[in-house]
Formats: structure tokens, C-alpha cells, sequence
């Protein structure tokens, strides 16, 4: 005999129907969160809030969050749910100034949260957080200052000769021969990481049996089980634990270990400095640090340590390597910027004897700054900006009250194609960044790296090594379109970051004649 009614399959479709009403009525409860508050609001799909087509790996969560900000138009902000999680998209560049930089203590804290058994993503700074984050931003930040970078840069242009040997090698003279420049530039940028982060020579392009650039892979990998973790630690952190979430998987994490103290001991040994990465986790090793505000002492050794140099390695590599791709492509889909950006380059290299320095890099060429800097408006390697209330908030100019933990969200996507701030947002016009322009564009309306005390630390190096992979092509290499090549651009929905779909940018590469240049 069954337990409600005589039969148990009526009993189990009973249950069921309980459950999902009971559901139904929890999650409609739930989903007028922003109607009470007066806010626009996406509107939400069953238990999936707004995240269904994420979710199904339909949809870059960037372009989403894209979404979002074009359907909140002429409003300040606009709610959505993840799942059933309240969250809001902030659209108001004053709103935007206050939360990054005027009002920077209510929102010091990154909503996104790895599990704390990853303990290279959960200890680095990126994640890291609260007092602990405003102690090591304070003591890595001298590290990517201009003096530092510009010693820096000589082991960079050791790895721009690796850059050119392996092209050099590949006989491009007269002839097409059509490359993965995702897979070159990723290599190339995980030699100046190597160099610069952990003092070895790696040189990937020229070894390729080398393991930087097969453990740098799996971390970006393109596949289901990789896309759930980066999504639920982005925006599921209540769901990273049960499912074991991770940035760096077992095998990554004994790779970089061992590299780094292998590294840090043989430093410690011979007490060479090399002002690099790793000199400044010396300095931190194994000292107490007070947080005057919290009065809290902190420690930073072991995987604390290896944490900042982990990170490093993949922001330092995939972002640049992502950055110079798309670089390309559009170089390659424009021909006139292409030879004007070329002009330009060896119009340089004449006045240096054909050496490539860092004044050069850094202040002799503003069209390839320009270039540079409208890709970074088109294809934001992280396309979006996330925090979470640190307090109760109340919004300024506005009876809006944010509740503590609630999560915000700023769609660098949504900022940069907005007509407003960049008419004819679709076109890729490196014109918008002439001085004149940049000028006369308001604040916080151009946030590839983010703004205020949380801004990515390591942005001038990004630039750096990214101009530096643009000139060592481009003084002796033209890229064109191939059959392979996607036009118009297809993101991949998988990856929470910005990336061509499957990962590859597939162009034709030949040798130029520089004199017809």
C-alpha cells in the first residue's frame, strides 16, 4: 500500500507535483526581489534566473552581461538573477566612478571566489580578499612600476629573438603559409612570463617539447567540464565547493610548485637579483604584515607565495596572447591600418639602427598605441567586472538601497559598444583614440584593465609584451584572411573570456618586402 493514496506511481506524480509547485512559488518569491525595489529588471526563466542560455554553453556569459546593458538602456542599472540569486548590472558611468574608485571600501571585494581547496586561484590576488588583498597589492605594486619594466624588457626582447627565429625557421619568404597566431602568441607569451615570473628560459616556440605551454593549455582548455568551473566560480561561488570548481588542476599545480621552488630556492642560493616576480615573493616570504584598518596580521608563505606567481602565469600569458590574436585578425581584415601601423614600426627601427627599445615601444608610436587600444575596446580580454557589497549601500542620486552581498556587475562589452561614448561601436576604427578624442570621451567609459585601487597590476606589462609581439611581426611579416579565418568574428560561448571560437585564429602570414613598404 502506498502512502497517500493506493498506488504508488499516483503517490510519486503527487510528490512531484508538490515539489515543483513548491518550487514555482519559492523561486516567484524570490524573483521579485527588483520589482519590489522599482528596478528594471531582466525577467527571469523558471530556476535558471537569467543564465539559461549560459548555462546550456549557448552564450558567452560577456555577451550576456551585454545583454543585460542594452536592454537597460536610459536607466542607470538594471537587476538580474543568477539563478535565483539577485544581481545587478551597473550602466551609469558615475555609478560605475563611485563604485570602482570614489566608494571603492563598500566594494573592495571581488564577487567571483575559487574554492578554497585551489589554493593557487583562492590565495592570489586576483581573489584574494579584504585586508589581505590591500596588504599584497601594496607590496607586489613596486614590482610593474615603469623602472622595473624597463629592465624587464631585456628579457623580453630575448624572447621577441626566439619570436623571430621560429618565423625565420618556417621559410615564409614569397608564400602564404597559414598559422594559428593564437598558438604562436601563446607561446611567445609564455616565454616572457617564464622568464619574467620564474627566471628560466623556455622558449617554446623553438622546443616544443617543452611543458609551460602544455600545462598553460589545460588551463584554458575548451570543453564542458572547464567552462562549468570558470562559470561557477564567476558567478556560482556558493556552488564551487560542492563541485569542486578549480582554476588549476592537480597536475597544473605540481608543475608550477615545483618550478617555483625549484626557482626560489636557487635564487635564495645565489642571492642574484633579477628585479622580477620573483625577487619581490622573496621579500614577502615568511614576514608578518599588520592591516592597520582590521588591526589583522598576515603571513605570506608556501602556496600563498606560488599563488601570485600562478596567476601571473596565466593572466600574463592568455590575456596578451588573446589581446595580439585579435590584434591581427583585424590587421588582416584591414590592409591600409596594417601598412600604416608598418610604416610606422620601421620609421622607428630607422631612427634606433633596427633595435627595438623600450622608449620606442612606450613613446614613439602612437598609431600602434591607438591600434592597440581600440582592440581593447572591441574584445576586452575578460569582458566584464565584478564585485560584491562589502556593506549596505545606499545608491547615490537614487532611493535604491543595496543589500551587503549583493553581487554588481559592469559589462565592459555593454560600455564599450555603446553608441553613446563610441558612435558606430561595430567598426573597427583606431581613430577613436587619437589624443583629441580620449580627451574629449568622458571617464570611465574605456576600462579594459578596470579602474581604481583594484585595476589589473600588471597593465603596463600587458601592454609592453603586447607591442612588442605586434612590432617583431609586423617589421617583416604581413597576415592576411584564410580560408579559415571567421568573418564576421563567432566568441566562443564556453569560455567566460573573451576567445574565437575553438580557441584557434587561423590567418595566412608571409614574408614582406620592406623597401615596398
Amino acid at each position: 500500500m502506498a502512502f497517500i493514496t493506493a498506488y504508488w506511481g499516483l503517490d510519486v506524480m503527487i510528490v512531484l507535483m508538490t515539489l515543483i509547485i513548491t518550487v514555482h512559488f519559492y523561486m516567484a518569491h524570490k524573483f521579485n526581489y527588483w520589482k519590489k525595489r522599482n528596478v528594471l529588471h531582466a525577467l527571469p526563466i523558471s530556476i535558471l534566473g537569467n543564465f539559461k542560455d549560459c548555462l546550456l554553453l549557448k552564450k558567452s556569459p560577456g555577451y550576456l552581461l551585454k545583454d543585460f546593458y542594452d536592454q537597460g538602456k536610459g536607466m542607470p542599472y538594471i537587476g538580474f538573477y543568477i539563478l535565483n540569486k539577485p544581481s545587478l548590472m551597473v550602466r551609469d558611468r558615475e555609478l560605475i566612478k563611485n563604485i570602482l574608485i570614489k566608494d571603492f571600501d563598500y566594494f573592495i571585494d571581488r564577487f567571483a571566489t575559487p574554492s578554497t581547496t585551489d589554493r593557487l586561484a583562492y590565495s592570489s590576488l586576483f581573489f584574494i580578499k579584504d585586508a589581505a588583498w590591500k596588504i599584497l597589492r601594496t607590496k607586489l605594486s613596486p614590482t610593474f612600476s615603469s623602472g622595473k619594466l624597463k629592465k624587464m624588457f631585456e628579457l623580453m626582447l630575448e624572447c621577441g629573438d626566439n619570436l623571430d627565429t621560429y618565423l625565420e625557421s618556417i621559410k615564409l619568404e614569397d608564400k602564404n603559409i597559414e598559422l594559428d597566431v593564437k598558438d604562436l602568441s601563446s607561446k611567445f607569451f609564455m616565454d616572457i612570463v617564464g622568464t619574467t615570473a620564474y627566471g628560466l628560459n623556455v622558449n617554446s616556440l623553438n622546443n616544443p617539447d617543452n611543458e609551460f605551454p602544455k600545462y598553460g593549455k589545460q588551463i584554458f582548455k575548451i570543453s564542458v567540464l572547464h567552462s562549468i568551473e570558470f562559470f561557477a566560480i564567476f558567478f556560482l561561488p556558493s556552488l564551487v565547493y560542492f563541485i569542486n570548481a578549480e582554476l588549476f588542476n592537480k597536475k597544473v599545480t605540481v608543475f608550477l610548485r615545483n618550478v617555483f621552488w625549484h626557482t626560489i630556492t636557487q635564487r635564495i642560493k645565489s642571492g642574484k637579483k633579477r628585479n622580477d616576480l620573483i625577487d619581490a615573493l622573496i621579500e614577502l616570504k615568511g614576514k608578518i604584515y599588520r592591516d592597520q584598518d582590521s588591526e589583522k596580521e598576515f603571513t605570506f608563505d608556501g602556496d600563498d607565495l606560488l599563488a601570485q606567481a600562478a596567476i601571473f602565469f596565466i593572466a600574463g600569458y592568455e590575456t596578451s596572447s588573446t589581446t595580439v590574436t585579435f590584434t591581427l585578425y583585424e590587421l588582416a581584415r584591414h590592409p591600409e591600418v596594417q601598412n600604416r601601423l608598418r610604416k610606422e614600426i620601421l620609421n622607428a627601427l630607422d631612427e634606433t639602427d633596427g633595435k627595438i627599445t623600450y622608449d620606442m615601444v612606450t613613446k614613439s608610436l602612437p598609431y600602434l598605441d591607438m591600434v592597440v587600444s581600440e582592440i581593447l575596446r572591441m574584445y576586452p580580454p575578460l569582458p566584464f567586472l565584478d564585485r560584491i557589497t562589502k556593506e549596505t549601500y545606499k545608491v547615490p542620486n537614487s532611493d535604491l538601497v543595496l543589500e551587503k552581498g549583493t553581487p554588481i556587475f559592469i559589462s565592459l562589452l555593454g560600455v564599450h559598444y555603446d553608441p553613446e561614448y563610441y558612435p558606430t561601436p561595430d567598426k573597427f576604427d583606431p581613430e577613436r583614440f587619437t589624443e583629441e578624442n580620449k580627451r574629449n570621451r568622458p571617464s570611465c567609459v574605456y576600462l579594459p584593465f578596470g579602474a581604481g585601487p583594484r585595476m589589473c597590476i600588471g597593465f603596463r606589462m600587458g601592454l609592453l609584451q603586447s607591442k612588442l609581439g605586434i612590432i617583431v611581426i609586423l617589421r617583416k611579416y604581413e597576415v592576411e584572411p584564410c580560408k579559415k579565418t571567421l568573418i564576421p568574428m563567432v566568441i566562443e560561448s564556453a569560455s567566460s573570456s573573451t576567445t574565437p571560437l575553438g580557441g584557434t585564429m587561423h590567418l595566412n602570414i608571409r614574408r614582406i618586402n620592406n623597401n615596398a613598404n
